[in-house]
């Protein structure tokens, strides 16, 4: 059964919890809140696409236009050769959409140990969750190494590891530190985004205990800060997968053009 308010102190929770199951699969709280961050986005755009018109309108409509163009032009001015971003224009910004609102959703009063099912939070922020960035964070890499590969060539992406004369020893080393570096990225990219949203929900709700009677006035800076926080790690993710694979091209591109 679903017990509100069912702990006076807050518990801090790193791992996410097990709620039910379909067939053999384990449905965490995670799981289920990403669930409801994605019908969100996919009902609100649908009806804001439906929405739009060639005049400017106000209100959200306005926002997710602006903030669209935003991210086109970040996407956009990040390739050399422009034509090539457009296919990757589309992904960047779903993915900066889902994870913006999946942070914001976490700022719901309620959210967290407030409301229990079977001892366990309900409902649980996606983004708080280690096996979920690491999910976003593998497509991301799996899209950007796919992609390199396809428009390099396997011989050209594996070049633009090891630059200058192959019979230089030191090439060598530095090639294979590219590579290893390459590697953690998919770590690097989860990690960051799931402490940063983590550990700041976590400060908010020890600051709001604290305050007991006053919470909101103790919580509030806290609070104001996760949503900038938010904000930022949504748009720092997006804009490390928008330069890793501009990167790679555009290297390439450099080096092909060398006499």
């Amino acid at each position: 059964m679903i017990e509100l308010f069912a702990s006076s102190s807050p518990t801090i929770y790193i791992a996410p919890s097990p709620l039910f199951h379909i067939w053999k699969f384990s449905i965490t709280n995670s799981i289920l809140y990403g669930w409801v961050a994605t019908t969100i986005i996919v009902v609100v755009m649908i009806a804001i696409a439906r929405r739009m018109t060639v005049k400017p309108k106000g209100g959200i409509i306005q926002f997710i236009e602006v903030v669209a163009d935003y991210m086109t032009g970040t996407v956009t001015e990040a390739f050399e050769e422009k034509e090539k971003s457009q296919k990757y224009v589309l992904y960047f910004i779903t993915v900066f959409f889902f994870l913006l609102l999946s942070n914001l959703l976490g700022l719901i009063p309620g959210i967290g140990d407030s409301i229990v099912y079977h001892g366990n939070p309900f409902l649980r922020p996606f983004t708080a969750d280690f096996n979920a960035t690491l999910a976003v964070a593998v497509v991301t890499m799996g899209l950007v190494y796919y992609n390199s590969i396809k428009e390099l060539g396997i011989k050209k992406y594996a070049r633009h590891f090891f630059a200058g004369n192959l019979l230089n020893p030191f090439n060598w080393f530095l090639g294979l530190t590219e590579v290893i570096t390459d590697m953690t990225r998919v770590i690097s990219l989860s990690l960051r985004l799931f402490l940063n949203i983590a550990i700041v929900a976590i400060i908010v709700d020890v600051f709001a205990w604290l305050g007991h009677v006053i919470a909101p006035l103790t919580a509030a800076p806290f609070f104001f800060l996760d949503m900038f926080d938010d904000v930022l790690q949504a748009f720092i993710f997006v804009l490390l997968g928008v330069m890793y694979i501009a990167i790679t091209l555009n290297t390439s591109k450099a080096h092909s053009e060398e006499p």
